[in-house]
C-alpha cells in the first residue's frame, strides 16, 4: 500500500472516533506534523476532512455521502426481493431489477417467468438506455441538463422499427417518463417482447434501481401490458418503502448521479 494512503486512512480511522488536534493525529500516525498537515488539505479539499475551529479537525461530509451510497446499492437489491418476487408469482411475468452504471443499463437481478419464451437476459448483462424502459426510468431520474448530455452521448441503433431513432424523441420520452411516473418499451429493444417499468426509491426519494415487468407481444398485447401498470407501480412502491422511501418524503424526480 502507498504510504500516504495508508497514512491519509490511518488518519480517517483517527477523526473516526472523535475529534483531533493537529498534534494528536501526528502522534498517532508518527510522523512531523507538516506531513500531516499536507494529507489533512488534500482530504479537507475533497471533504473527507472538516476543520473545526482553529484547531481541530474531524469527518466530512464527503465519507458519509460515499458510505449511504454503498449502502444504497449494496442494500437495494436485497431490499427490492420480497416485493419483486411477489410480482413474479401474481404475474407470472419476468421481472427484472436494474441500475445505472457508465452510460448503459445493467441487470441487479431477474425473476423468470412462467411462460415458454425465455429473454436474453442474465444478471450483469448491459443493455442500451434508449430502447429499454428500465434505461428510459433509469435516466428520466436525472436533472433535465444531465438528460441532455446522456442523450447527446447516445448512438441509437436501431435494434426494431420502433426503436427511437433521434436526441428530440428521447428527450420527449424522458419528459413523458418523469411526469406520468413509469415507461413503456413497446417492442423497442427486442421487436417480439415488451416491457413496463418504474422507479424504486431510497429514504431520500432518490431513484436506486428500476424494476420491470417483460412479457412476450404473443401472450399479451400492448393494452394488456398497459393494464399491468398498477400493479408494477404497486410493487415499486412496496420496494421503495422496504429500501427505505417514505410517501411523507418529497418526491425528487431527478437525481445527481447513475445510482
Amino acid at each position: 500500500m502507498s504510504q500516504s494512503l495508508d497514512r491519509a486512512l490511518t488518519l480517517l480511522g483517527g477523526l473516526a472516533k472523535d475529534a483531533r488536534t493537529l498534534d494528536q493525529l501526528a502522534e498517532e500516525v508518527g510522523v512531523h506534523k507538516s506531513t500531516v498537515l499536507r494529507l489533512l488539505r488534500t482530504l479537507e479539499a475533497h471533504h473527507f476532512v472538516h476543520r473545526v475551529g482553529a484547531r481541530h479537525y474531524r469527518l466530512g461530509s464527503a465519507l458519509f455521502d460515499l458510505a449511504n451510497q454503498a449502502l444504497e446499492q449494496r442494500d437495494v437489491r436485497r431490499s427490492a426481493e420480497p416485493a419483486l418476487a411477489d410480482l413474479n408469482e401474481r404475474t407470472g411475468h419476468t421481472v427484472h431489477l436494474a441500475s445505472y452504471e457508465d452510460g448503459e443499463v445493467v441487470y441487479i437481478d431477474k425473476f423468470e417467468g412462467r411462460h415458454s419464451v425465455r429473454m436474453y437476459s442474465r444478471v450483469g448483462k448491459r443493455a442500451p438506455l434508449h430502447c429499454t424502459a428500465v434505461g428510459k426510468v433509469l435516466v428520466a431520474a436525472f436533472p433535465p441538463a444531465r438528460r441532455a448530455e446522456i442523450a447527446a452521448g447516445i448512438d441509437y441503433v436501431r435494434m426494431t422499427g420502433n426503436t427511437i431513432g433521434t436526441v428530440e424523441d428521447y428527450l420527449a420520452e424522458l419528459a413523458r417518463v418523469a411526469e406520468r411516473g413509469y415507461a413503456v418499451d413497446n417492442a423497442e429493444h427486442e421487436d417480439f417482447i415488451h416491457c413496463v417499468a418504474a422507479p424504486i426509491r431510497g429514504a431520500g426519494g432518490e431513484v436506486l434501481a428500476a424494476v420491470s415487468l417483460s412479457v412476450p407481444k404473443v401472450l399479451l398485447d400492448f393494452e394488456g401490458l398497459l393494464a399491468l401498470v398498477p400493479d408494477l407501480v404497486a410493487a415499486a412502491e412496496e420496494a421503495s418503502l422496504q429500501s427505505g422511501w417514505t410517501p411523507s418524503v418529497r418526491r425528487t424526480p431527478e437525481r445527481e448521479d447513475g445510482r
